[in-house]
């Protein structure tokens, strides 16, 4: 089969925390190795991977495809008692981006399922999906979603009513009907209902094969992940697992070969992907509305600010020594020159607004650094205050700070006491409103050591012996395992000597590098003018409930 006359559609990377085993680039490269000119990802609930797959794949020439597969409440999203486990709180639904609307739809659904409807799973429900449905593809998911469960139920006059209901959420003409071959009795039961629904109904069918892993090898190292994930051990027999090695980036020879009965459920792959033409824009700064007098511009105000500002720095220079006429004008005119600079870029709001909360923060008594890194170049940054050091004696140049020919977001270090930090924030959230501030995600992976303990609980081995192992990981700041083996002769001489010290280590070696758990970052806070989801995902932090961006900052910074 033309690899051109197939897409995945339904795939989970290492953003399935502990569940997807694909790493992003490998991803990339292993479709640009078997032809594929589009692709789609789909992590459960999140879209925590959909901005580095984006630019990954576009990089390649690969067509990205960002998507969801998200939770839906069986109820309402807000009913929180119902269940009685996780499976019963939530049904899958694949969902994937037309367009920009739909992108934006579909930060608002992930955004909610986090914020108003997590319970086990960030779940949302078919009130909200009926709301922002437009720009999305939808897809009636895996075994886990309510049209296959309702057929395994036996219950089709049900399952082809609810059918019937989706496709008019999506005008008839955005619903597919999801068809996958793992060899499962339960999946082939579903599919003979999906293709005589479809067919009374007219719905388009679509084949899928919800990879969770990269290759067929790697089915073994993903079994030990969803150990890790549930805290369980090899040998547990009821520990959760995958019922075979078919979960894995098939090409479109072996899907044509799954799906010969039913061509037109792998020619509408196609079709979607053609369907799916999302261009997101990296060039637009969105900066949060400064309030300012309604007769004067942003570049009136921060011009004001600033000469008035310097004056009051003069005043103070001449309190402590002389400062020479000829002085003063140099002074004076750094600062108009910076301010052009400043206006020609267009960042006079990012000052005025930084230059807000650093004085809120002085005022109120909470402790401020001076400033530190190429910000400490600016004279108007010393003469709002938002730094402390005159670049004057100093010849520090502005240019290193911001410069014309190298357009990028200006850098300001901010120093607040650990102290009132969190108040600064709160005045922030307070100033811009708590929908457009949040703070910023991050990601803790699976590093050498730490993948050598996981591993070792997973396959049961004794913790002295997994202990020893890791010890001999040298102390070296980012070592990976392939160069603790190079590294150090005694773990290739475990390896060779000892069978479960080299399945360990073959283990380890395939899962080190995925990503284990999100946590907040130390630092980071955006502030958007319009409330976030208009421009990203958003994350509750679970222990604190803080509202936190799905996208790392350097993904925040892009969008």
């Amino acid at each position: 089969m033309d690899p051109a006359g197939f897409v995945h559609l339904h795939l989970h990377t290492q953003y399935s925390l502990l569940d997807g085993a694909i790493r992003i680039g490998d991803l990339v490269k292993r479709a640009l190795a078997c032809q594929m000119p589009a692709l789609a990802v789909t992590d459960h609930g999140n879209m925590f991977g959909a901005l580095e797959f984006y630019t990954k794949a576009k990089a390649a020439g690969i067509k990205p495809i960002l998507g969801c597969e998200v939770y839906i409440a069986p109820g309402s999203r807000f009913d929180k008692n119902s269940a009685r486990g996780s499976s019963e709180a939530s049904y899958h639904f694949m969902l994937l981006c037309q367009n920009l609307a739909g992108y934006r739809n579909l930060c608002h659904l992930v955004s909610a399922g986090y914020r108003e409807g997590f319970y086990y799973k960030p779940r949302i429900d078919w009130q909200l999906l009926a709301e922002r449905n437009e720009g999305l593809i939808a897809m009636t998911a895996c075994l886990g979603g309510e049209i296959p469960t309702l057929i395994n139920q036996g219950r089709f006059d049900d399952a082809k009513r609810r059918v019937g209901e989706m496709a008019r959420i999506f005008d008839g003409d955005r619903l597919y009907l999801e068809l996958q071959e793992n060899f499962l009795s339960e999946q082939d039961r579903a599919n003979q209902g999906l293709v005589e629904i479809g067919r009374e109904l007219g719905l388009p069918l679509v084949a899928t094969n919800d990879c969770h892993y990269l290759t067929r090898e790697d089915a073994y190292a993903h079994e030990v992940l969803l150990s890790i994930q549930t805290g369980k051990t090899m040998d547990d027999p009821n520990r959760m697992r995958f019922p075979n090695e078919e979960f894995y980036l098939k090409t479109a020879e072996e899907m044509s070969v799954l799906f010969k009965g039913l061509p037109e459920a792998l020619s509408h792959t196609r079709v979607i992907a053609d369907r799916c033409q999302v261009e997101l824009d990296f060039s637009t700064y969105h900066f949060p509305q400064y309030e300012k007098p309604a007769d004067q511009s942003l570049d009136a105000v921060l011009a004001d600010a600033a000469r008035r500002g310097l004056e009051e720095r003069l005043e103070e220079v001449r309190r402590v020594r002389e400062l020479a006429e000829e002085r003063e004008e140099e002074y004076r005119q750094r600062l108009e020159t910076e301010l052009e600079t400043i206006r020609s870029m267009g960042f006079p709001g990012y000052f005025l607004i930084v230059a807000d909360f650093i004085n809120w923060a002085k005022d109120n008594g909470i402790p401020v650094g001076p400033g530190r890194g190429s910000a400490a170049g600016s004279l108007v940054a010393y003469a709002i205050r938002i730094t402390d050091i005159d670049p004057m004696p100093y010849n520090l140049l502005f240019e290193r700070f911001l410069n014309p020919e190298r357009v990028s977001m200006p850098d300001i270090d901010v120093d607040f006491c650990i102290y009132g930090r969190e108040e600064v924030i709160n005045y922030v959230r307070r100033k811009y409103g708590e929908s457009n501030v949040a703070q910023i995600i991050t990601f803790g992976t699976m590093m050498a050591k730490g993948v050598v303990r996981d591993v070792g609980r997973a396959l049961n081995m004794p913790y002295g012996e997994v202990d020893k192992i890791a010890k001999l990981v040298p102390a070296v700041l980012n070592i990976t395992l392939k160069e603790a083996l190079e590294q150090e002769p005694r773990l290739k001489e475990l390896a060779a000597k000892e069978p479960p010290v080299a399945k360990l280590l073959e283990v380890a070696l395939a899962l080190e590098g995925l990503t284990r758990h999100a946590s907040t970052h130390a630092a980071g806070v955006v502030v958007t003018p319009k409330a976030l989801p208009e421009y990203l995902p958003l994350y509750s932090e679970p222990k604190s409930g803080a509202q936190v961006t799905q996208f790392t900052m350097k993904y925040v910074e892009q969008i």
